[in-house]
């Protein structure tokens, strides 16, 4: 058991003290987004338990730590002030059945088709969301629950205390790295605050004191109408839970130099919300902020998450006026920190080099996780690489003509033929210059959609309407199924050619 929780290349001590960590900086995250979703912060603080232990014993990526999320929080909103906080748990249960099926179906694997762009984009538009959400300390909490910006020696000691906390992980490392910095700082900072000065701490934001969490069937009229009500946020918080995981997996990966499991994320991830759901949590996902901290400190087996989720689980239970000491300062200097890790300063030097399309996917993708939220980020990502790839592809056609051995003319198409290419396709012929039979050689492009044979078709009529033939050779194997597939929708002439065969893409074999 003990060899499936640490990891090789890690050590137990780093584990327990980097989960140790992490649990301090679980806490007011879990409770701010319970106040963002509208519900009780001990349903946030469930929550983080839960879901962290379940995705560290079950997940597809040792040493990422997953809890309450922002994300997720804001699409819960709606639900639980138009239906109540049962309709959540019912909600949230079904969004972990979702993400099992889609874990399940192998649906993890399509996490390859975000370009690197996207990536660049979402982790600076997570790494400003992060940050901005860190100003929300400077500020104080009325009785009315108004917030108003902190003034005079107050703000003074709040900046003060960050400052030492940020300096405190960014030059302890260079003297000793026996003890994640984080850890250090918030204990020294948490010191400070009990002897010397006064400022806000968590305890002031909300009481973390509760019992351990109990099994509870959500209280809905389970029928039609019920699902009709919880089924489309279901969907919508199971994608977005999803791809912010999976996006994070990869995230972690590449600071690791490791590769996570994608479906067994999801199938993870599923699991924990399922339970959670049953057990007065508010669901989340994976969680990057506390992740990069977790490995950051050393954190690199499953112990490390394992250690955080009890280590939170302890805070609720017996250690709540422990928690609730510790400054606000002390975890928003770690996490501004993270600000500075996550953000991919790199990007403003690559931008300079890679196309001005992908600088504007980069520049969109953070743009758009910053006023709107992840999931349509990633979406606009993605369809704007999608579209730069298709114009740039289908303008790469040519035709080249030749003579064969026999004399007859040979046209032999290069590019990939497909929706965007074929008004270019059907350009490149003129049938009333060519003699009564030509062949069209595919060796050098391949079909790739109806859209293409469509093409083909409507170029052989404009042959055909002149009294001349045109013939097809080197099809590939693909293009001759889609043929198939077509029956009487596609006439052409095709000339079999037994000896060529087109091998199929990687991903498809």
């Amino acid at each position: 058991m003990l060899k499936y929780l640490t990891d090789p290349k890690g050590s137990i001590k780093n584990d327990i003290l980097s989960g140790i960590t992490v649990s301090f900086v679980l806490v007011p995250e879990a409770v701010a987004f319970a106040f963002v979703a509208g519900v009780d912060p001990l349903v946030g603080l469930y929550a983080a338990f839960i879901i962290g232990l379940f995705t560290s014993l079950l997940g597809g990526r040792p040493g990422m730590i997953s809890g309450a999320t922002g994300a997720l929080a804001v699409v819960m909103v709606d639900l639980v002030s138009d239906h109540g906080v049962e309709y959540l748990f019912a909600t949230v249960v079904l969004m972990g059945i979702i993400q099992v099926l889609c874990g399940v179906t192998k649906l993890g694997k399509f996490i390859r088709l975000i370009p690197a762009p996207v990536m660049f984009g979402f982790v600076n538009g997570l790494a400003i969301v992060i940050g901005l959400a860190q100003l929300s300390a400077f500020k104080n909490i009325l009785d009315d629950g108004s917030r108003v910006w902190m003034q005079g020696s107050e703000l003074a000691v709040m900046v003060g205390l960050v400052i030492l906390t940020m300096l405190i992980m960014h030059y302890l490392p260079k003297i000793t790295k026996a003890v994640p910095s984080a850890l250090i700082a918030i204990i020294v900072v948490t010191l400070i605050s009990v002897f010397v000065v006064d400022t806000n701490t968590v305890g002031d934001i909300a009481s973390v004191a509760g019992g351990f969490p109990s099994f509870h069937i959500p209280q809905i009229p389970f029928g039609l109408d019920a699902m009709m009500i919880i089924l489309p946020t279901a969907i919508i918080l199971a994608a977005i839970g999803l791809i912010e995981s999976l996006l994070t997996l990869s995230l972690i990966d590449e600071m690791t130099g490791t590769r996570g499991r994608g479906n067994r994320e999801c199938v993870g991830q599923g699991v924990a919300n399922i339970v959670t759901g049953f057990f007065g949590g508010m669901g989340g996902c994976a969680t990057i902020g506390q992740s990069i901290i977790n490995v950051n400190s050393g954190g690199r087996g499953r112990l490390s998450g394992l250690t955080g989720a009890l280590g939170l689980l302890l805070f609720i239970v017996v250690a709540s006026d422990l928690i609730e000491m510790v400054p606000m300062a002390a975890l928003t200097g770690v996490m501004f920190m993270v600000v500075v890790g996550t953000f991919e300063w790199s990007s403003f030097r690559v931008m300079k080099r890679i196309p001005k399309s992908d600088s504007l996917v980069i520049v969109t993708v953070s743009t758009v996780t910053v006023f709107t939220d992840l999931a349509v980020a990633v979406g606009v990502g993605i369809i704007i690489s999608a579209l730069v790839f298709a114009w740039k592809s289908a303008s790469k056609m040519t035709l080249k003509s030749s003579t064969g051995k026999n004399g007859e003319k040979v046209l032999t198409i290069d590019g990939h033929l497909f929706f965007a290419s074929t008004t270019q396709f059907k350009e490149l012929f003129d049938p009333t210059k060519d003699p009564d039979d030509v062949y069209l050689d595919f060796q050098r492009t391949r079909v790739h959609d109806h859209s293409g044979l469509d093409a083909i078709h409507a170029v052989s009529e404009k042959y055909k309407a002149l009294g001349k033939r045109l013939h097809l050779l080197h099809l590939s194997e693909d293009c001759e199924i889609l043929l198939k597939k077509a029956g009487d929708l596609v006439e052409v002439n095709v000339v079999e050619d037994p000896k060529y065969h087109v091998p199929l893409d990687e991903f498809e074999s």
